[in-house]
């Protein structure tokens, strides 16, 4: 089991998708994590229990329409930039 690193995904990953009004299990079976093991799967990411590999980044990212970057922004008002930005 991987421990939070202090990486700023987790709470990004649920900043955006709470923002976007998804369930963790909606946003798991879009971005194309099985049905059965979506919900626990993100739950998990959010918890920073685990952390995904990149192609999964990119689909979570491509479903909440945010770009990649804004999860891994330590910065709240930077990542506010990068959501801005990614709306344009």
């Amino acid at each position: 089991m991987k421990i939070n690193d202090g990486s700023p995904f987790s709470k990004r990953l649920k900043e955006a998708r709470t923002s976007k009004s998804f369930s963790q299990k909606q946003l798991g079976i879009q971005a194309g994590i099985d049905q059965f093991v979506a919900s626990a799967r993100m739950n998990q990411y959010e918890r920073g229990v685990h952390t995904p590999d990149f192609k999964t980044v990119k689909a979570i990212a491509e479903v909440l329409a945010v770009p990649t970057a804004y999860f891994f922004c330590e910065e709240d008002e930077l990542a506010n930039i990068i959501i801005n930005w990614g709306q344009k």
